[in-house]
């Protein structure tokens, strides 16, 4: 088991020169909503992470909601489900939020960020083939622990962001040892705006943990001018008011990047 996962960590740290270029620019994107946190965008063309706070961007936190790709992935590269149509059902539990207490399709869920949903996704893959599935796409610290459905809301798998950028590249790039059609509807159904010049793919996440401050996250992608740019964020959250700027703040981030 060390061997493979040092296999896997060495093959996906192979894949990036790790040379990184620092965006002081983006420091007012966080300073004007008054939170601290990190922001990175991966440069293929020129083999650069142009990043906001280096020493946060590498440090690893619990992915919440960003890990629903990954689940994604694994669930229909194993046939969990058989396309991101596939109604699963939610539980009949009630839920921290209504619009989740429905049964539906990941095309659907991933959209509303429905937790249920994802859960019983989990369940069916099961914790074998999700710690195989975790490895094979060499996801942060690569540990689920024996609680298939509660890992990554609670740990104890981990990501950073420049970990969330180099996975999304690979994603995008096609390079992730996962089947062409799982990942082409992965792509699909993370798409947040579409427009005549650009295409912008997303999935928002909020860890709160025992203590604070909770994490907010954004992670995705950018396709302009038959360019793709993986970015992720998280900053530190005190309450809703803060989550409701994550998506804003990354907006921000790529726009004074010159990228949206």
């Amino acid at each position: 088991m060390v061997i493979l996962l040092f296999t896997v960590a060495v093959s996906v740290q192979s894949l990036f020169a790790q040379k990184y270029q620092a965006a002081p620019e983006l420091e007012k994107c966080f300073k004007d909503m008054g939170l601290a946190g990190t922001f990175v965008l991966y440069d293929a063309a020129t083999d650069t992470m142009v990043v906001w706070d280096e020493a946060r961007a590498k440090k690893r936190f619990t992915p919440a909601s960003t890990f629903k790709i990954a689940n994604s992935l694994i669930g229909l590269d194993v046939g969990a489900v058989k396309d991101v149509d596939e109604v699963l059902p939610y539980g009949g539990k009630p839920q921290p939020r209504k619009e989740w207490e429905r049964d539906m399709g990941l095309r659907e869920a991933i959209k509303i960020s429905n937790v249920p949903i994802y859960q019983e996704l989990a369940r069916r893959i099961g914790i074998e083939r999700m710690r195989e599935g975790v490895r094979k796409l060499g996801y942060g610290n690569m540990e689920i622990g024996d609680v298939v459905d509660r890992f990554w809301l609670q740990g104890p798998l981990a990501i950073s962001a420049v970990e969330q950028t180099q996975f999304l590249h690979r994603l995008v790039k096609g390079s992730l040892p996962i089947d062409r059609k799982a990942a082409l509807a992965v792509k699909e159904i993370t798409l947040l705006e579409k427009t005549a010049t650009y295409e912008l793919h997303g999935k928002a996440g909020w860890f709160i943990g025992p203590t604070p401050p909770q994490i907010g996250w954004w992670v995705g992608w950018i396709e302009r001018e038959n360019k793709v740019y993986p970015f992720a964020l998280n900053f530190d959250m005190q309450d809703e008011a803060d989550a409701a700027k994550r998506i804003p703040i990354g907006h921000e981030c790529l726009k004074t990047l010159g990228k949206l």
